[in-house]
């Protein structure tokens, strides 16, 4: 099965077709974060801090980071974990499985997770860290977030890649993404750091 899903994904020309222009939609995502984030009460971002971290600052939308995905069960898949989180503690994780995909000619693999004990199984959580780190991109790793497909393949979009809420505020506890999710590429899609 999990050679039948690697195969599928290997064989796709590329991520699921979506309607619509590509640029346009992800450009009105990133319009709309922008507006949460400057004006919703449940900003993580403190109105103290809007001018000096909104708008947000991104990569270049770059239509070769929205790459096909295969979710892949294995020895590991349902195993628990303690990821750390950018405030000492740990929080209970489990690993779906692990999405295998290509970028720019390198096969990479990142674990898919769900926090133990959450009542919503819909979404799968994928934190990374790259070489982008602490030059462009939040020290801390970036995260991805999506919606359970009944095939196991994905669209994994990195252009949507985003800080956590610690970025903006370090009173947010937030995962820290573990070692089997440090790729050793330069992930240049997604949201930067605004550098003082």
């Amino acid at each position: 099965m999990a050679a039948l899903a690697a195969a599928a994904a290997a064989c796709s020309p590329g991520p699921p077709e979506e309607t619509g222009d590509y640029t346009a939609r992800i450009s009105r995502a990133r319009e709309a974060k922008d507006q949460f984030l400057r004006t919703d009460p449940d900003s993580p971002v403190k109105a103290a801090r809007r001018d000096e971290l909104l708008p947000l600052v991104y990569y270049p939308i770059d239509p070769d980071y929205n790459v096909a995905a295969s979710l892949v069960p294995g020895t590991t898949t349902g195993s628990t974990m303690q990821m750390q989180t950018s405030t000492g503690s740990q929080v209970d994780m489990r690993r779906v499985g692990t999405l295998q995909f290509t970028l720019k000619g390198q096969q990479l693999s990142l674990t898919a997770f769900n926090e133990v004990g959450s009542p919503d199984l819909t979404h799968l959580f994928v934190p990374f860290m790259d070489l982008t780190n602490r030059s462009d991109t939040y020290e801390g790793g970036r995260f991805l977030d999506l919606d359970r497909t009944a095939t196991g393949l994905y669209a994994l979009d990195f252009n949507r890649a985003y800080n956590p809420n610690c970025y903006f505020d370090a009173s947010w506890i937030c995962p820290i993404p573990p070692p089997e999710n440090r790729l050793d590429v330069a992930i240049e899609a997604g949201e930067k750091v605004r550098r003082k």
